[in-house]
């Protein structure tokens, strides 16, 4: 009779970066297809209704832009958790030691296993793969910040905000350019998102680790000592 694994538990994120992480991901939603919205009304052209009747309706551009704006600030601002978390909590600067061969080994370990190279990879709080995926989606929200805050500002190219921000346009070639990298940037975003669902759900079922139940009560589970403990201190 084959018996159960005994399984161990690790507090890896703290309250900070969890309720962090489930506001992100509403605002991610919200700030995406507000955002398809606002690039192509879909008043326009096919459905036959023109813009103007919009004007009445929930839907109507003045609503979405600032469904839009409220949700890129109160993103921004539940920055200052994220900011929390990896200040007081180990667990939450689970981010890639580029410097470190355990990183290096950790990626080509997880990437041989990916590629069905290997039958399964050694236990991680976190992969190397997984570190840097991570790493880059905070980049490109960054990025989606600072692009729709120098959009946002232009409202009012006289105003102290424009005044501010408006280099960054230069920077960026002029104001059409940061409307196509915000735009493809929130692409990537997506693309992300729908990448990271498919390997928290494929971990949860293959590793049987509270991959999904571990972003609620903070646990993940290991049958042996993950490579990376060190990370939590403990």
């Amino acid at each position: 009779m084959k018996t159960k694994p005994i399984m161990h538990g690790y507090y890896v994120f703290s309250p900070a970066t969890r309720l962090f992480h489930w506001n992100l991901v509403i605002c991610i939603f919200l700030l995406f297809f507000t955002g398809l919205y606002i690039g192509n009304p879909f008043f326009i052209g096919s459905s036959g209704v023109e813009p103007t009747y919009a004007v009445n309706n929930l839907l109507s551009m003045e609503n979405i832009r600032y469904v839009h704006f409220l949700a890129g600030y109160i993103l921004m601002a539940s920055l200052i958790l994220r900011l929390y978390g990896f200040i007081t909590h180990k667990g939450d600067r689970l981010f890639p030691k580029f410097w470190t061969r355990g990183y290096w080994d950790g990626l080509i370990d997880t990437q041989l296993h990916y590629m069905f190279l290997r039958t399964k990879h050694k236990p991680y709080l976190r992969n190397s793969l997984a570190r840097t995926g991570y790493a880059s989606v905070y980049g490109m929200i960054l990025l989606e910040g600072v692009t729709g805050f120098a959009m946002y500002a232009m409202i009012r190219p006289n105003g102290a905000g424009a005044q501010m921000i408006n280099p960054v346009n230069h920077w960026l070639v002029d104001e059409y350019m940061v409307h196509v990298i915000h735009h493809y940037v929130a692409w990537m975003i997506m693309l992300f998102v729908i990448v990271h669902v498919y390997m928290v759900f494929r971990a949860d079922v293959m590793e049987k680790g509270g991959e999904t139940s571990g972003m609620i009560s903070g646990r993940k589970f290991y049958e042996e000592e993950p490579v990376d403990h060190r990370d939590l201190g403990e």
